[in-house]
């Protein structure tokens, strides 16, 4: 199963703000043994918005969306979903019956808005303030707002797909090698690639002034991780490189 993101909002795009939601869909990801397949950014840009998602909803990818579904005229994704779908935009009863709770008395004609949702959706509780994001088909859309959206995802991955949290789970291992360039490794690389078909070789070499070497690694199954870098391990010590376990 793979898993995106997209992130929507000017003022991300313009440096406004800094972005801090892949970081935490990654983090949030690694600690079910998830990895993140891909992010991308949006303004809000309704044309774009929906193009985007009309591409992404015709998949089976398991995406979270963050921002534009508040109720202010820059918030175009609830709209821009419902277009994507080819669905119309309607208030949804649990919605309303969560705002209505959150404001009581106070409710106005403009707040019930915020509960509407694409034809089909599901709605996604909200713990900071009862006002919910919404799922359609693989897609959870959710606010912009850090303390409420990343809960809203743990509890998505954690009552809608906890059956994943055990498969493939993802894990990693490195050794730092030096004496070696990149050049020399990839003969090396490609042999564990070869053996280990499902798991990703990788090499980042760090370029210190007083301090050179390569990490060299494998990520991925995390049943194929030890034995894919003891290969590793033993295939550097053969070609006559000194190799050492990071720190």
């Amino acid at each position: 199963m793979q898993f995106g993101a997209i992130i929507i909002g000017d003022e991300i795009m313009s440096g406004k703000r800094q972005d801090k939601h892949m970081a935490k869909v990654i983090s949030t990801l690694a600690e079910r043994g998830l990895d993140l397949g891909w992010c991308q950014y949006l303004l809000d840009d309704p044309a774009l918005v929906t193009a985007t998602l009309r591409r992404t909803l015709a998949t089976e990818v398991v995406v979270f969306s963050f921002g534009g579904i508040g109720a202010t005229p820059d918030d175009h994704t609830r709209q821009c979903a419902a277009d994507a779908a080819g669905v119309s935009l309607v208030l949804h009863p649990d919605a309303e019956v969560e705002i209505r709770g959150r404001f009581g008395a106070d409710i106005t004609p403009q707040r019930p808005k915020m509960g509407e949702f694409p034809l089909g959706s599901r709605i996604i509780p909200n713990p900071h303030n009862r006002i919910p994001g919404f799922n359609l088909r693989s897609h959870h859309f959710l606010p912009g707002f850090p303390q409420m959206a990343w809960p809203m995802m743990a509890w998505v991955l954690d009552n809608w797909y906890l059956e994943q949290h055990a498969v493939g789970r993802t894990a990693e291992a490195s050794i730092i090698v030096r004496g070696a360039g990149e050049s020399q490794l990839i003969g090396l690389m490609n042999t564990s690639l070869e053996r280990y078909p499902g798991l990703k070789v990788f090499s980042l070499p760090h370029m210190g002034e007083t301090d050179r070497y390569v990490e060299l690694g494998v990520r991925g199954d995390a049943r194929y991780i030890e034995a894919a870098i003891e290969e590793l391990e033993s295939g550097v010590t053969a070609l006559g490189f000194q190799w050492a376990k990071p720190h």
